[in-house]
């Protein structure tokens, strides 16, 4: 059995609907023998239904990072196989992976290389416009900046998503099909949706592509990753690096010294 933790950038039971979505998607793509228990933030952490107006400041993600690092480090100690990161930014990537030794994908860096590795210039669509300096930071730290056609946008996505993850998706679908639209006459072979919750609402919707151009799944892309990651360790074809400053960690007993002094 693999155990998988998903962590997503949303608070559990704000859109009761889209916890239903994103429960039955990952349950569908994940094999037969493999658990995913999705894991959300604290209820405190923002106001409203959607995180969208708190993650356009890069001083909130520093917060979030800390607690989806912290999170990776506990699915370690609770025995999971891999810890996922379910939002584009890919918050505490680095520092969850410097702190577990399972492995630890995010959502961003996965398919920006799955794109590269299958040959394709890609572009981002989503509704957040903030989001495009960390994530062009996030290709560039990636090595794809030549693969990338850029960002495109939905002008007010947040009403559009946010009656989407209440059933009504028709309005969200148009636009999101301007915005593609707009990223393919740029050059762009595959569209990656720009956030988490875009790519639920496509996933439900069924769809895949615009006219002759996919649109990745990046949920869906790392459940299937993670699966093959802890595939590749048990077979002796790949195992995490200890070398390296990044890579390298003390004793678990001074790990876990560390938590019970900073995370009281």
């Amino acid at each position: 059995m693999t155990r998988i933790w998903f962590q997503k950038h949303t608070v559990e039971g704000r859109l009761p609907l889209l916890d239903q979505w994103y429960a039955d998607h990952l349950r569908r793509i994940a094999r037969p023998g493999t658990v995913i228990d999705i894991h959300t933030l604290p209820a405190e952490a923002y106001p409203k239904s959607i995180p969208e107006g708190v993650v356009r400041f890069g001083a909130v993600e520093t917060f979030f990072s800390h607690y989806f690092a912290r999170q990776a480090y506990e699915a370690e100690r609770q025995g999971y196989d891999a810890f996922v990161i379910g939002t584009s930014q890919d918050p505490g990537l680095r520092e969850g992976r410097s702190l577990a030794g399972i492995p630890v994908l995010g959502y961003g860096e996965t398919s920006f290389h799955m794109a590269g590795m299958t040959g394709h210039d890609f572009g981002i669509v989503g509704f957040i416009p903030e989001l495009a300096e960390p994530l062009a930071e996030n290709i560039k730290a990636s090595g794809l900046q030549h693969r990338f056609r850029g960002f495109s946008y939905i002008q007010d996505g947040a009403q559009f998503v946010t009656k989407a993850l209440q059933g009504q998706t028709g309005p969200f679908l148009e636009a999101f099909e301007e915005a593609a639209g707009r990223a393919i006459a740029s050059g762009a072979q595959l569209i990656i949706p720009g956030e988490g919750l875009p790519n639920e609402i496509l996933v439900q919707e069924g769809i895949t592509s615009i006219g002759d151009v996919p649109i990745l799944d990046p949920d869906g892309l790392l459940v299937k990753m993670a699966e093959s990651l802890v595939d590749l360790k048990t077979l002796g074809i790949l195992s995490r690096s200890a070398a390296g400053y990044w890579n390298r960690r003390p004793d678990p007993d001074y790990l876990d010294h560390l938590a019970t002094v900073f995370w009281k």
